[in-house]
């Protein structure tokens, strides 16, 4: 498959932003951007940390689910929706299902997170257990089919990829003339909408993805041109554990970004620590990605003054994982109470 579908223009993907951020206003939380000087200093630019792990469900994906949500006919919603997922989105289409009276049933696979899968118990959706991820797409359209059921798919579609780029709008809104936005990257929803919100606001901030090197499908399709696959990856990052990038989004992401990066498993967990001890901030593995990198000195040579934005993509942690990662920074990194 070379190049994935053909994306909107850039005009209909800058109106669908529009749409969706005046959509979600008043709606998805307007999440903090933070700072820290331990992470300026550690990675030799100013950082603007854009706090998705605060957002409703505790991750962007709110943000994509309620923009689709919002715009089934009504009909639709009262037949309900369906979606797969390792969690986060799961969530979001829970909770956006929730707010429209829509039956919700959702695919999960067996080994997600307890925390994940109870809490869309706890918004009253529907759980299926899957055998694997690469299974979730097939069973949730089998159950979709079988009920009627509308799919809101979690990062492949026009209205997901413009809710989550309202992330990088507010976050380019609090952190003017940003020189870099680096995004974590599963399927390629939030990359590609933030890509397209931060061209859109500033054409020469520059746009890097990073995902695991278990995970290494995104470097590898954005580095080829044709779409690549990583059907079990195991990385700690379970938002990231997606078999390629969508369709849709290779397509924008191969348009609008400017490098895709690779980070190791230890280097998501330091980042984890880090955030923990030095900017006391909870962040999933999947959510520490971009902050990986630039503690990795994986972003591109800094140069005087240089302003980087950075999102935290969700906090959605198991706390026996979280111990885990933990465990070894006994005593803190750099300091457990410092914070800067």
């Amino acid at each position: 498959m070379n190049g994935g579908r053909r994306p909107p223009s850039d005009a209909a993907l800058i109106d669908n932003l529009r749409d969706a951020e005046s959509r979600l206003a008043g709606v998805a939380h307007r999440t903090q951007t933070a700072t820290c000087a331990a992470l300026d200093r550690a990675g030799g630019r100013r950082v603007f940390l854009k706090c998705e792990n605060l957002q409703r469900g505790g991750a962007f994906k709110f943000r994509g689910a309620f923009n689709t949500v919002a715009q089934l006919e009504e009909s639709a919603r009262r037949r309900g929706i369906a979606a797969f997922s390792s969690g986060n989105h799961a969530q979001a289409a829970a909770i956006a299902g929730g707010m429209f009276s829509a039956p919700v049933h959702l695919v999960m696979p067996e080994d997600a997170s307890p925390v994940k899968v109870n809490a869309c118990r706890g918004y009253g959706a529907r759980v299926t257990l899957c055998k694997s991820a690469a299974a979730r797409e097939q069973v949730c359209a089998e159950l979709a089919a079988r009920d009627g059921l509308t799919v809101v798919p979690p990062f492949d579609h026009p209205h997901i990829i413009a809710g989550q780029g309202t992330a990088a709008l507010e976050l380019l809104d609090d952190a003017a003339d940003l020189d870099e936005i680096v995004v974590p990257c599963g399927g390629g929803g939030l990359l590609s909408g933030c890509a397209v919100a931060a061209k859109h606001k500033n054409p020469k901030c520059k746009v890097i993805g990073v995902e695991p090197q278990l995970g290494d499908d995104g470097v590898r399709s954005f580095t080829s041109g044709v779409l690549q696959t990583a059907p079990d990856c195991r990385s700690i990052a379970d938002g990231a554990r997606t078999p390629s990038l969508g369709e849709l989004n290779f397509a924008v992401i191969r348009r609008f970004v400017d490098d895709m990066l690779s980070v190791s498993e230890e280097e998501i967990k330091h980042a984890v620590r880090f955030l923990f001890h030095r900017a006391k901030l909870v962040v999933e593995p999947s959510g520490a990605l971009a902050v990986a990198a630039l503690l990795a000195h994986k972003l591109p040579r800094p140069f005087m003054h240089q302003r980087c934005g950075i999102v935290l993509s969700g906090g959605n942690v198991d706390g026996a994982v979280m111990a885990a990662i933990l465990a070894p920074a006994a005593g803190g990194e750099g300091g457990v109470n410092s914070a800067a």
